[in-house]
């Protein structure tokens, strides 16, 4: 398994994240977290463990630099910046597919909070190389006229007692195209704290990405678009 601290180009900036690849991985995720969140988030940490048990590699990135994480805690200028996210995202697609361990590999991507929006309109972005989306306590809603345009199969997860976050998610899942599920984890509010329920989470995006990330880059025509029913 290789295991790296991975200094990224996206722009005129310069993005820092961790990549695990495991010895032969099924796929590659890459991780797109929140607003006021990094990729040292213990939840995501803990979901991408379950993915290399999985079989999965991972790419945790932070999507600001440390310059403008400090700008964003004093005046919240980039956390709603949505497409700057989704473009630094489709920047971590491509160099994903520059590097030999990686290139071959088809590519998800797992989004939480305002992260989640950025996933969807990255894979609008770069359809014939994301294979699927995962969100989590996401804001597809964010996403905005890129939801009908997404091809890759999404589930959004979402806690059953995060009633807000949850109508958001069934709203957005009402203009998606594109193969979809929404799975509610009863009991469960929005960082899905409560005993079990990431685990939940952890195995639900597992079996998404296994059915999804078949091995290659996602340069195939497209399943037709069917909405799937909420679990």
């Amino acid at each position: 398994m290789v295991s790296e601290t991975a200094r990224m180009p996206s722009g005129d900036v310069t993005l820092t994240g961790d990549l695990v690849v495991p010895t032969e991985p099924r796929g590659t995720v890459l991780f797109a977290h929140g607003s006021g969140s990094s990729r040292l988030s213990p939840r995501n940490r803990a979901v991408a463990a379950g993915l290399h048990r999985a079989g999965l590699g991972t790419l945790l990135l932070d999507l600001l630099t440390e310059d403008e994480e400090r700008e964003d805690t004093a005046t919240g200028e980039h956390r709603f910046d949505v497409a700057l996210l989704a473009r630094r995202l489709a920047d971590a697609v491509d160099w994903l597919e520059r590097r030999p361990d990686t290139a071959g590999l088809a590519v998800g991507l797992f989004g939480a909070s305002t992260g989640a929006a950025a996933a969807l309109m990255a894979a609008v972005q770069r359809p014939r190389r994301v294979s699927a989306v995962v969100s989590r306590g996401g804001r597809p809603d964010l996403a905005g006229d890129a939801l009908p345009l997404v091809t890759a199969p999404v589930l959004l997860v979402v806690g059953g007692d995060d009633t807000t976050v949850l109508g958001l998610n069934r709203e957005a899942a009402r203009k998606l195209s594109a193969p979809h599920r929404t799975h509610v984890v009863p009991g469960a509010t929005h960082l899905f704290p409560e005993p079990g329920a990431l685990e939940q989470v952890t195995e639900a995006a597992a079996d998404w990405f296994r059915e999804h990330l078949t091995g290659g880059a996602a340069d195939e025509t497209p399943a037709e678009a069917t909405g799937e029913p909420e679990v």
